[in-house]
């Protein structure tokens, strides 16, 4: 029998270095568990700021086509308004020469489109 008996402060020693052994690897495996999380959250991360720039990007164009298509509309209506107010000028000067010229015609119209609008009225 020869059997070797190892000696009470070999065990404890031996014990002790597996226990740090292991105590080293899950520190190791910890921090590359850590490192990796830490890398996907950063990728993660940049992923949404570039997705978020994207529809940033998108919003300002639109609104900026939004406020071109507004301008446009607000000259095309005040083009129009300005050209109804020129057709209504020329149709009042066109009125205040007709009076000029012939103003008995003028009143007999006034009168007779007034008694018209009287008779309608009424009803």
């Amino acid at each position: 029998m020869n059997k070797q008996v190892q000696a009470p402060e070999d065990i404890g020693s031996t014990a002790a270095e597996r226990i740090e052994d292991r105590a080293e690897r899950i520190k190791q495996a910890t921090s590359s568990a850590v490192t990796s999380t830490k890398e996907a959250v950063d990728r993660a991360a940049d992923h949404v700021e570039e997705s978020l720039h994207r529809a940033t990007d998108k919003a300002a164009d639109a609104a900026t086509r939004a406020t071109e298509k507004a301008d446009e509309y607000r000259q095309r209506g005040r083009e129009a308004y300005d050209d109804a107010i020129d057709r209504a000028d020329e149709w009042l000067d066109r009125a205040r020469e007709y009076v000029r010229e012939k103003p008995v015609q003028s009143v007999a119209i006034a009168l007779g489109a007034g008694w018209l609008l009287g008779r309608i009225l009424r009803r």
